[in-house]
């Protein structure tokens, strides 16, 4: 990750991702029926419903999401989706942590390990760089939507871990199972969330200069690309 703040990074990174839209839909539908499985209510499934408001954050048409849900909990002949993981390395040492959704696996470690040999990098065993990442909840909250001090109250009380304030708003940063507590408790207090996501986090990074992180941003860009994979964390810090 890059600039002066990891958090901001990773709004950045996604943001650059969701402006593909026509790439995500397909993988938010899979992230949906998976989420869905079992429990396709959004009031009672609050992984499905951070889901939900991620696929209207890009969008997605409410048709869709709703096909995706039925899809889910209907038809059990069609393709079944399980969640898998992938860590390599890519160049000058940079860690890589690959979140993926497939209905083959021997076809989503191919496309992976080509991405990584391809552009210098190389595909590592389970376990090799996980040490070097945290799950966490990220939450953005808009500039102009609520005081920072009555914010930060609400957040703490959640088991919320830090509050961010930023030029365009605040990000709240917590533990993977407060993440959403916190979310349900802006939501009941009709503060805006304008994004949300439970996300691999790097807590060890390796410092790139400015040329270096082109070639970073690219294998991080050709990963994104592939249509099993739903996330990508690295741990590059810009000089």
């Amino acid at each position: 990750m890059s600039g002066h703040s990891k958090w901001s990074t990773i709004k950045h990174k996604k943001q650059a991702l969701d402006n593909k839209r026509g790439k995500i839909f397909s993988k938010i539908v899979r992230e949906i029926m998976v989420a869905a499985k079992g429990n396709a209510d959004p009031e009672t499934n609050p992984r499905l419903r951070t889901i939900i408001a991620k696929a209207k954050s890009v969008s997605m048409p409410a048709k869709n999401i709703d096909n995706a849900i039925k899809k889910s909990s209907g038809d059990k002949s069609g393709a079944q989706f399980i969640e898998t993981s992938y860590e390599g390395y890519g160049p000058f040492g940079v860690a890589f942590f690959v979140e993926c959704l497939t209905d083959n696996k021997n076809r989503t470690v191919a496309d992976v390990r080509a991405a990584f040999t391809k552009n210098g990098g190389s595909l590592g065993e389970n376990g090799s760089v996980a040490w070097q990442f945290s799950k966490k909840g990220i939450i953005n909250i808009a500039a102009g939507l609520v005081a920072e001090e009555a914010l930060l109250e609400k957040v703490l009380e959640a088991g919320g871990e830090d509050l961010i304030s930023e030029a365009d708003g605040f990000t709240i940063i917590s533990d993977q199972a407060s993440f959403y507590k916190i979310e349900e408790t802006l939501r009941e207090a009709k503060i805006e969330i304008s994004h949300a996501e439970v996300a691999m986090v790097a807590h060890n990074f390796v410092a790139v200069s400015k040329e270096q992180e082109e070639k970073i941003n690219k294998i991080s860009n050709i990963l994104d690309d592939l249509d099993d994979v739903v996330a990508v964390s690295s741990n590059e810090k810009t000089e």
